[in-house]
């Protein structure tokens, strides 16, 4: 039988797995949605340098909503480590470097087990870089090219920046390099997107910023959070449409 996929959970930093809406926790929504009694965690850190204290932050969360079994999938991840993530439910990749990030995945092969974690009904997340990681490409922030674009796992159709309110300016300007085809999504401090299987995408907390590159001009509009019953809102932003030149 065929696995359903599961909603990516997109988050600009750590706020919300902690967050309570009409006090309960945001994350029990996503823990429902596990199977089985004692679902698995796996924290990956490698964008970070696998910063233990990140890792215990996660290991809080998840036990606010009832996951004890939880485990650190390093840089240079063992035997053990691996199998861990091939058995894992939910899997949150960490904020830090997302080049770093990326590069690691390159070395150790999570590049490919990541996304097949996903097709096999892993609940995936994305703090900050892990965020940008999840989406169609990358932004460089040093280099030898500043604000270029490398691959990433593309399993979000945007182009994904974080905590960059509210100008969004290293969005904006990656756009062109992008194309018209393609939409950047701008998540600010403290919320998120819930981005589901049928890639629609729901605001979490605060409103999101979508962007995009058409006609020479990049423009952008506010998606609020929707109320009880309603689908998300997206309003134009006009006076924020600025030619490229």
């Amino acid at each position: 039988m065929e696995t359903p996929l599961k909603p990516i959970l997109l988050l600009a930093d750590s706020q919300l797995l902690f967050w309570r809406q009409e006090e309960e926790l945001f994350l029990a929504r996503l823990r429902e949605m596990l199977v089985g009694q004692q679902p698995k965690a796996a924290y990956v850190g490698a964008s970070n340098g696998d910063q233990p204290e990140f890792y215990q932050l996660f290991q809080g969360a998840m036990s606010g909503v009832g996951i004890d079994q939880c485990r650190m999938i390093p840089t240079e991840p063992t035997e053990a480590d691996l199998a861990f993530l091939d058995q894992a439910d939910w899997i949150l990749l960490a904020g830090g470097d997302p080049m770093l990030g990326w590069k690691s995945f390159l070395r150790n092969g999570l590049h490919q087990k990541i996304p097949e974690r996903y097709y096999s009904g892993a609940l995936l997340t994305g703090v900050s870089a892990g965020a940008m990681q999840l989406g169609l490409h990358g932004i460089e922030e040093a280099g030898e090219q500043p604000g270029g674009l490398f691959e990433t796992f593309k399993l979000v159709p945007y182009l994904i920046d974080v905590h960059s309110e509210p100008s969004w300016r290293r969005l904006r300007a990656a756009m062109p390099q992008a194309g018209e085809h393609l939409c950047g999504l701008g998540i600010p401090s403290g919320g998120g997107a819930l981005v589901h299987p049928d890639l629609s995408v729901e605001p979490i907390r605060h409103p999101l910023t979508e962007v995009r590159f058409a006609n020479d001009r990049v423009s952008q509009a506010l998606i609020f959070p929707p109320r009880a019953g309603e689908e998300s809102l997206l309003a134009e932003a006009p006076s924020d449409t600025e030619a490229v030149n």
